[in-house]
């Protein structure tokens, strides 16, 4: 049992656990078990009143449902960083900013450059701007002392403000037709919200109630809901009437069942590649091309070459004990895309096949992103 416990406390844990369900949804896929797996994933799951409701296949209840959850978990953490973290100096945010802006429009136009044209595939853009941070972080974490202690930090830094960058994309780019009276709703459990947060209410389940309406009025308008999460959390208060943090509460419960359950889930759900016909040039098409070279070349060049411009012109330093080959194993750990990038995959396409090889190109260059980023930052000299 302490052994047990030990391992789940190591930061490189979330990061495997995650590795082993991708793992096992590309075994369970291409198996006898793949006609269960795929049954399973459609399955109508619905709850309705009188015929009115919510009536979905359980890989959308995973994917808007379980990851709101995830999206509300990264809000929290936002929120935090923003008002007492590693985002509330504007000086130290510069640097990894700009690095994440360059590892997010890099990967951005190496997609487009190979799907140009294309009109089914054009839509995938985004998928490459995406960074894991458990993936990344699960990494880092196995290499110990052999890389300073300020990497890290900026990594996280990077990481964060990467995801609010992919927050900002679904919610532009990636919205349904507008239900604008479900949206009008909306603001009816949003106002809530606000007061709460306003007054510093010290009990946050009336404030969860509140985004669980927001979440179902949110995806019922055609934005999506998984925004209703990073809504909720940013309405949940730092501090309360009686000086306690109900934030910081929440995030501390919450961080082990999405790292270890939600996370996992969605792996699972949303990464069993199915290997029937597939061939050394099917990683050649487009789609997965653009994908994978976006992420395993782009955010390398993105994260490196911005971080090269922005400390060369003065306009910044490079983190305390950090060298040049630090900061390019860090870019080639930022092409670790997965959970975000399968996720953005998710609502550019419902194709099956085409899923199938955005799969195919996220796994290829999380997998050789992770190998390359290991391999360049664990030498010592």
């Amino acid at each position: 049992m302490a052994f047990l416990q030990r391992l789940f406390r190591h930061e490189a844990a979330g990061g495997i656990l995650l590795m082993l369900a991708a793992l096992a949804a590309m075994i369970v896929n291409n198996t006898s078990l793949s006609s269960w797996y795929e049954a399973t994933l459609h399955a109508k799951l619905s709850i309705t009143i009188n015929g009115s409701g919510l009536s979905k296949p359980l890989i959308l209840w995973i994917n808007d449902g379980l990851m709101a959850i995830f999206f509300f978990l990264i809000g929290l953490e936002l929120k935090r960083e923003v008002l007492e973290g590693k985002l509330k100096n504007p000086r130290d945010v510069i640097l990894p900013g700009m690095a994440a802006l360059g590892g997010m429009i890099v990967p951005a136009l190496v997609y487009t450059a190979f799907n140009f044209g294309n009109a089914t595939t054009i839509s995938g853009w985004a998928i490459p701007t995406a960074t894991d941070i458990a993936f990344a972080l699960g990494v880092l974490a196995l290499l110990g002392d052999r890389v300073p202690a300020s990497l890290k930090i900026f990594l996280l830094t990077l990481a964060i403000l990467d995801d609010l960058g992919a927050i900002i994309i679904i919610a532009l780019f990636y919205t349904a037709d507008l239900h604008l009276n479900y949206l009008l709703l909306a603001l009816i459990p949003l106002a809530g919200l606000i007061y709460r947060n306003r007054i510093g209410a010290h009990r946050v389940a009336p404030s969860v109630l509140l985004g669980v309406i927001l979440w179902v009025l949110v995806l019922k308008s055609g934005v999506h809901a998984t925004l209703a999460g990073v809504i909720t959390a940013f309405f949940i208060p730092l501090k309360d009437r009686h000086g306690a943090s109900p934030l910081h509460s929440v995030e501390h419960a919450l961080a082990p069942y999405v790292t270890f359950l939600i996370i996992p889930i969605f792996a699972f759900a949303n990464a069993g590649v199915s290997l029937a016909g597939l061939s050394p040039q099917s990683l050649l098409s487009p789609l997965p091309l653009g994908i994978a070279l976006g992420l395993f070349a782009g955010k390398q060049i993105g994260v490196f070459g911005t971080t090269f411009l922005m400390v060369k012109l003065g306009l910044a330093d490079l983190p305390r004990g950090a060298n040049w080959r630090h900061i390019w194993g860090l870019g080639a750990l930022a092409g670790i895309g997965f959970t975000m990038s399968l996720f953005i995959g998710g609502l550019s396409f419902g194709d099956a096949a085409l899923m199938n090889d955005v799969r195919v190109g996220v796994l290829t260059a999380s997998v050789l992103s992770a190998i390359v980023g290991y391999a360049i930052l664990q030498k010592r000299t």
